[in-house]
């Protein structure tokens, strides 16, 4: 904590808050209480350990708990199509059977045990899951036909779709089920419900959430709802998504220009141009996954060197302390330098653990100060003058509680001045400086 924060009286010159206007002003949902100050962890099961377990996973809750974890995601541990599988493991989100563990990780009893361990370290347990799409040979397809998407000549066909960016893609292993059936929505709530009720999980990160209708999202919250309060992350950035389903969404936006800014396609005033002026708009209340890897940035589109090279670590502090709930990819506080095969077997290389106590310490400025807390809960985002517009400067407030960050976005040393010092300080290439004062 010593590298991360520094007690200050509050002084700055502020330039004005961002704005936090949205359609989802009107947002119902209840988030769980424990989501406030939460962060999250994305384990891939099957490369998390050489023996790609649920087990393997359970032995390292401890560790994870000691370095300030509060909510576990797990990637699909459902059995995974065999028909037109890619590679010779498959996708992960080929889902063959909805209703039953990968016997590759391990068994309901494995899941049960981990779920209960993370409980009694005070963590939460999320299941991913795979909505739009099934395998081929998902019994679902020969049991119920109608439930699909079929072309013209009435086939099912692999899932085709335009993407965000106007793309056309196809997932090959896949084929995409048809919500205008209403018995599927029956079906999909049922089998969702099912692992809540046996495995008691804490909720779920909804792939593709985007390409399923949102009033089945609506609906299902209501039900899980009422075996107990559980989180939804959505893998798409819709604020309608917000209103009555989702706790949180992925902020792709942010992801992209800290990929920018690492790479040097961008720079601090782009980054304050963007967040004065986001694509899209939120309510206060809604949560925004922050990452700087994830599976598929990790898998497609490289590693934390590749991406962001020395500015990393500025990257994974803007994460942590802008306003959103910040995310942990497996292996990253392992310095995770290669991409992880996502069809084959390819263990994370544990090495020295050399992050861990980086991460560590940013779990706890996030717990410890209201200010860095999700949705409403934290303070609105208030950039701040420091003299300098190579630097990145922002505070946020809730009550006496607040927490100013500077953070040089250059590859060379910066000076700047803020209200309280004697005089111009100066910060190192990517480096930062954080001040908490109540």
């Amino acid at each position: 904590m010593k590298k991360l924060a520094t007690l200050l009286p509050l002084a700055a010159l502020l330039l004005g808050p961002v704005p936090a206007i949205s359609h989802a002003e009107t947002s119902t949902v209840k988030h769980p209480a424990w989501t406030r100050s939460a962060n999250i962890y994305q384990v891939n099961v099957r490369q998390f350990s050489k023996e790609g377990t649920l087990n393997a996973v359970t032995a390292q809750l401890p560790r994870l708990k000691a370095m300030g974890v509060e909510a576990v995601w797990l990637m699909p541990i459902h059995p995974l199509g065999e028909k037109n599988r890619k590679g010779s493991l498959g996708s992960h989100y080929a889902v063959r059977d909805y209703l039953s563990v990968n016997p590759d990780y391990g068994t309901l009893d494995d899941l049960r045990k981990l779920v209960k361990q993370a409980h009694a370290l005070g963590m939460r347990v999320m299941l991913d899951w795979v909505g739009n799409h099934t395998s081929w040979d998902n019994k679902w397809a020969s049991e119920h036909p109608e439930w699909f998407k079929k072309n013209d000549k009435g086939e099912i066909y692999s899932v085709t779709f335009k993407n965000e960016a106007g793309e056309m893609e196809e997932w090959t292993d896949v084929i995409g089920l048809d919500f205008t059936n209403k018995a599927l929505w029956k079906a999909m709530t049922d089998a969702m419900a099912y692992w809540v009720r046996a495995a008691d999980i804490d909720g779920y990160r909804c792939d593709a959430a985007g390409l399923v209708p949102t009033p089945f999202w609506n609906q299902l919250r209501t039900e899980l709802n009422k075996i107990k309060p559980v989180f939804l992350l959505a893998e798409w950035d819709q604020p309608e998504l917000h209103e009555h389903a989702f706790d949180a969404s992925y902020d792709w936006p942010l992801s992209n220009m800290m990929i920018k800014i690492g790479k040097g396609e961008a720079n601090a005033a782009d980054l304050r141009n963007f967040l004065a002026k986001p694509p899209k708009t939120y309510g206060r209340d809604a949560y925004r996954l922050e990452f700087t890897a994830n599976h598929d940035v990790n898998s497609w589109q490289g590693t934390d060197k590749e991406l962001y090279g020395p500015a990393y670590g500025a990257m994974a502090v803007l994460s942590y302390t802008l306003p959103g709930i910040p995310m942990i990819y497996n292996g990253q506080e392992s310095r995770l330098e290669k991409r992880l095969e996502f069809f084959e077997k390819d263990p994370i290389e544990w090495k020295t653990y050399e992050l861990e106590g980086f991460y560590t310490g940013l779990n706890q400025l996030k717990k410890a100060n209201p200010a860095l807390w999700n949705g409403a809960a934290g303070g609105p985002l208030q950039m701040l003058d420091v003299g300098n517009e190579q630097l990145f400067a922002f505070k946020r407030e809730q009550g006496k509680n607040s927490v100013r960050v500077i953070v040089n976005l250059t590859g060379s040393p910066q000076k700047y001045k803020l209200a309280g010092d004697e005089g111009p300080a100066q910060l190192k290439p990517w480096r930062w400086r954080i001040l908490v004062s109540e």
